[in-house]
């Protein structure tokens, strides 16, 4: 299977183990570039039998992937046309009504035959930490990862899964903490709450994740396969209506308010590397 012409994405395999790392200047943002290559390979590699594991890191030692790009906010046109090429992405895969497309691939990466792990060692925020809570597993890095859903302080909802996927991982009452409060988790809170697996110290972390996966893609894929089918029957999917009314629900905060405080978060440094290592100062003081 090729993993070419994946902007963004620097794709490695080895003894059943595929290595996706995320190495898209400066930021990691989930944006036009991407947004389609993540939708791509997960499409891609649901067909490859080779491999039984991957595991999704970051080229950036400081950002695993800082947040959507503030761009969808901005330009109207900017969200339509990055969902159009993650959709032209995985053409013969469907996109279910009332689900927008980030929606679309937090079910079609949890349906992967293989077992995903994320591998933390830097921020993650708004739609890359989305990201991460699609996963099978993660694990983060003391010291060194923070995870945060801060939408409702730009004034919308985290609608690409980030509500639904927060309150299966963490609980009702601790999703609504960190989706209102927008605070920035440690990995040690995050491992309290359930956001990751383990927090490991940060030089342990790779030798961890790397051993983790090599066993995991030792085994035989039938076993891979009913353990998942298994574990799943007992934490089924998310509701499609859940998604429905989280959809619903960004589409209905969405308005000129937040075009403004957007414009006004850009200028103050928000999407700059200086910014997002102080986001949350910045986007509590605006």
């Amino acid at each position: 299977m090729s993993y070419d012409n994946l902007p963004g994405l620097r794709v490695t395999s080895s003894d059943g183990v595929a290595t996706v790392t995320l190495d898209n200047p400066p930021l990691n943002l989930i944006d036009g570039v991407l947004l389609p290559s993540l939708r791509g390979f997960v499409h891609r590699v649901r067909k490859d039998t080779s491999v039984r594991v991957v595991v999704f890191d970051s080229a950036d030692p400081e950002f695993f992937s800082a947040h959507g790009d503030m761009g969808y906010l901005t330009d109207p046109d900017a969200l339509s046309a990055a969902t159009r090429a993650a959709i032209a992405a995985a053409e013969d895969a469907p996109v279910p009504d009332g689900m927008n497309i980030l929606q679309v691939m937090s079910e079609e990466v949890r349906t992967l035959p293989q077992v995903t792990i994320g591998k933390l060692a830097g921020f993650a925020r708004g739609a890359g930490n989305e990201f991460l809570m699609y996963l099978d597993m993660r694990f983060a890095a003391i010291g060194r990862s923070g995870q945060s859903q801060t939408e409702a302080l730009l004034g919308i909802l985290p609608g690409g899964g980030g509500t639904v996927n927060l309150t299966r991982l963490a609980g009702r009452a601790r999703a609504l903490e960190l989706l209102l409060g927008g605070e920035l988790v440690d990995a040690e809170l995050a491992e309290r709450y359930g956001l990751v697996n383990r927090a490991l110290p940060a030089d342990e972390l790779d030798g961890f994740v790397d051993e983790l996966g090599g066993r995991i893609a030792r085994l035989r894929p039938e076993v891979i396969a009913a353990i998942k089918a298994a574990v799943n029957t007992v934490a089924p999917a998310v509701p499609r209506a859940a998604y429905a009314v989280e959809n619903d629900g960004l589409m209905t905060t969405m308005g000129p308010e937040v075009t403004q405080r957007a414009h006004d978060l850009v200028a103050a440094g928000i999407q700059t590397r200086e910014g997002e290592l102080d986001h949350e100062r910045i986007v509590r003081s605006i």
